[in-house]
């Protein structure tokens, strides 16, 4: 699970620079706010869920995990939606936002939940057995 998030920040990273280069030679700002949520939400926060679940596997395998996966994944690019009608004043495009920014909202709050179950001291001793028995 970790190369996969590795791999899908890696499409958001060329997705965020190829829009603030677009926006910088048209000289249109409006997706500024879309712009830093590509890079925020998906660069930075999946490429860093990706380092975390690799360096903590046993984490990975876990069903939060999963389900953290498939609701960053599928309420990221829902919120997108969402954020760029909104940023063209089409107001439908703000309850697709909400919808999707819960999703993300609840995937994060899971990978939190899943880090703290994941990374005490027995969940760690046990890992660390698994790996050399």
């Amino acid at each position: 699970m970790g190369k996969t998030f590795i791999k899908i920040a890696a499409v958001y990273f060329s997705i965020g620079v190829l829009l603030g280069m677009t926006m910088g030679i048209i000289h249109d700002f409006r997706l500024t706010s879309l712009h830093a949520h590509v890079n925020l939400l998906g660069w930075v926060s999946t490429a860093l869920f990706g380092v975390i679940y690799s360096i903590y596997a046993f984490a990975a395998k876990t069903k939060l995990a999963k389900t953290h996966f498939w609701l960053h994944n599928i309420g990221l690019p829902v919120m997108m939606i969402g954020l760029f009608c909104e940023s063209f004043g089409i107001t439908a495009g703000v309850p697709i936002m909400i919808v999707g920014s819960l999703a993300v909202v609840i995937g994060t709050i899971m990978f939190t939940i899943n880090i703290f179950k994941a990374l005490n001291t027995n969940s760690i001793q046990r890992a660390n057995k698994d790996l050399h028995a």
